[in-house]
């Protein structure tokens, strides 16, 4: 069922059965069993650099948890150069700055998408403080009480290596997803970011490399394994 008119490429949405689907909810997995003694709730998801796929993947991972039962709030932390209102079709003109302004309640900043079990908080209004805002007490207090509504709660920040928001929302999550654009990053570049990572104390719970060539083999893979059920 494909309801997302963005021009962004939800394949979660448009094509729950590509290989590429398949990857999303691997990961999904993946990441459900990182942890096997802490509870994980909280995902930060950050690159090194920008154009590496992270807010796509930030939107498929929310749709695959979403689509697996789970009560998934996404938030777009990245205030600096939001996304994710695009990729959803619903307004900037509220969100997360416009709550930790004190502008506006939670529940009137929490957006309803298309997509059954997931809903949006958007960065809001470009504050000049995006760092300040990210550290602050009204944000830990945000999480705490997020914490008692959703199963899962995915967020979206800048890139690493660019600006300090990715870490300082790190060390609120207990977990923290690295996007890597594998054809164009360099080996140097992923370490440093996930050394960034590191110095916050952040638990580096998966690594998704973007931009890997699919096989047509791994296609008919997948689609072998639906046919038996026919």
């Amino acid at each position: 069922m494909s309801r997302l008119t963005s021009k962004w490429n939800i394949i979660m949405d448009k094509n729950p059965k590509s290989p590429i689907s398949e990857g999303y909810r691997i990961l999904r997995t993946n990441l459900e069993f990182s942890l096997i003694d802490d509870k994980l709730q909280v995902i930060m998801v950050t690159s090194s650099t920008a154009g590496e796929g992270k807010s796509t993947t930030c939107a498929n991972l929310a749709i695959a948890f979403a689509q697996a039962g789970k009560r998934v709030l996404l938030i777009d932390a990245d205030m600096r150069k939001p996304t994710q209102h695009h990729i959803f079709s619903v307004s900037n003109r509220k969100g997360l700055t416009t709550i930790l302004f004190h502008q506006q309640e939670l529940q009137d900043a929490i957006q309803h998408t298309d997509i059954d079990n997931l809903t949006v908080v958007a960065a809001g209004p470009t504050p000049p403080n995006p760092s300040e805002l990210l550290q602050s007490k009204r944000m830990e207090s945000l999480l705490a009480a997020l914490r008692d509504l959703y199963d899962v709660i995915i967020i979206d920040t800048p890139p690493i290596m660019l600006v300090t928001d990715a870490q300082l929302v790190a060390s609120q999550s207990d977990g923290a997803v690295l996007v890597i654009d594998s054809g164009r990053v360099k080996r140097d570049a992923a370490l440093k970011a996930k050394s960034y990572l590191e110095v916050v104390k952040a638990k580096i719970i998966g690594v998704v490399l973007n931009n890997i060539p699919v096989k047509d083999n791994d296609s008919y893979y997948y689609y072998y394994g639906e046919s038996k059920e026919g």
